[in-house]
C-alpha cells in the first residue's frame, strides 16, 4: 500500500509451472509482450527447489521480472504459514488455476528493519571503522578506485545506510520501509540529515576523498550514538578514537616513493 509506482517502474511476475526448468531454458515466451533488448538471468532457491529469474528489458522500455516457479513452491508457501519477503510486501493474484494461492496472507512487513541486537550493533560500528582503514591507505597510495569502493560501498551503502535506516525507524516505531539500497532515504530522513549525507558524496580528486572520509566518520558517530543510545547499546568510542587518529596519521604521511 506503501509502494510508489512512476513511468519507469518495473512488473514482477512470478510464474509458477509444471514443467519450470523447460520455462528457463527456451525463454522464447518472454517475447510475446514485446522485441526483448537486454536480458539478464540468475537461479535461486525458494523452499528447497530451484526456482529461475530471467529479467528483460523490451524496446519500449518496460522492464518485466520474470520469475520461474517450480508448481510445488505454491504449496509450500502456503504450508510455510508465513510469505517470503517478495510476497509479503503485497502482490496480485493474476491468474491461479488450481486456487493454490488462496490460503496465503500477506503483513506487509517485508523489508521493514528490526532493532539491531547489541552484537549485531557493535559488529557493523567496528566494521565500519575496519572499512575506513582500507580508505586511507588506497587515499594516500593515490589509489582512487579502491579508495572510492570502500567507501562509498562498504562504508556508506553497507554500513553508515543501515544505521540511517534505524534512526528512521526510531521516529516511525519500526514501521516503515526505506527502501532498496538507501532508495527511501532522501524522502524519510530529517533535510538537515540529508544534506550532511549527500555532502559526503564527490567526485575523484583525492583531497576532497579525504575530507568526505572525515565527513562520513563525523556522521556516522553522530548517528550510531543516537541508535545507540535510543536501544541501550554502547557506542564503542574508544575504537572511534584509535582509528581516527590513524586515519588522520595516515593523511599527514609524506607521498609514497
Amino acid at each position: 500500500d506503501d509502494a510508489t509506482v512512476d513511468a519507469l517502474s518495473d512488473y514482477d511476475v512470478i510464474v509458477a509451472v509444471t514443467d519450470a526448468e523447460r520455462f528457463a531454458t527456451d525463454t522464447g515466451w518472454t517475447a510475446a509482450y514485446a522485441r526483448p533488448v537486454a536480458r539478464w538471468g540468475d537461479e535461486t532457491t525458494v523452499h528447497g527447489s530451484r526456482t529461475y529469474f530471467r529479467g528483460v528489458v523490451y524496446e519500449d522500455a518496460v522492464k518485466i521480472d520474470w520469475t520461474i516457479w517450480p508448481d510445488e513452491v505454491l504449496d509450500r508457501v502456503a504450508e510455510a504459514g508465513e510469505l517470503i519477503d517478495d510476497l509479503d510486501v503485497g502482490y496480485r493474484v493474476l491468474l491461479d488455476k488450481d486456487g493454490r494461492t488462496a490460503r496465503w496472507r500477506a503483513t506487509y512487513r517485508a523489508h521493514i528493519p528490526t532493532p539491531p541486537t547489541a552484537e549485531e550493533y557493535r559488529a557493523l560500528v567496528e566494521e565500519f571503522w575496519w572499512s575506513a582503514t582500507y580508505v586511507a591507505k588506497s587515499l594516500w597510495r593515490d589509489e582512487i578506485v579502491i579508495a572510492k569502493f570502500a567507501l562509498d560501498n562498504d562504508m556508506k551503502l553497507g554500513v553508515l545506510r543501515r544505521f540511517l535506516e534505524w534512526r528512521i525507524e526510531l521516529d516511525h516505531d519500526w514501521s516503515v520501509r526505506p527502501g532498496l539500497l538507501g532508495r527511501g532515504l532522501k524522502r524519510l530522513l530529517a533535510p538537515e540529515l540529508w544534506a550532511e549525507f549527500e555532502r559526503t558524496y564527490v567526485g575523484a580528486g583525492i583531497e576532497d576523498n579525504w575530507n568526505a572520509l572525515f565527513a562520513t566518520a563525523d556522521l556516522f558517530r553522530r548517528v550510531a550514538v543516537e541508535v545507540g543510545e535510543a536501544l541501550g547499546h554502547e557506542y564503542p568510542h574508544e575504537v572511534h578514537e584509535s582509528v581516527r587518529s590513524m586515519l588522520e596519521a595516515v593523511r599527514r604521511l609524506p607521498p609514497p616513493p
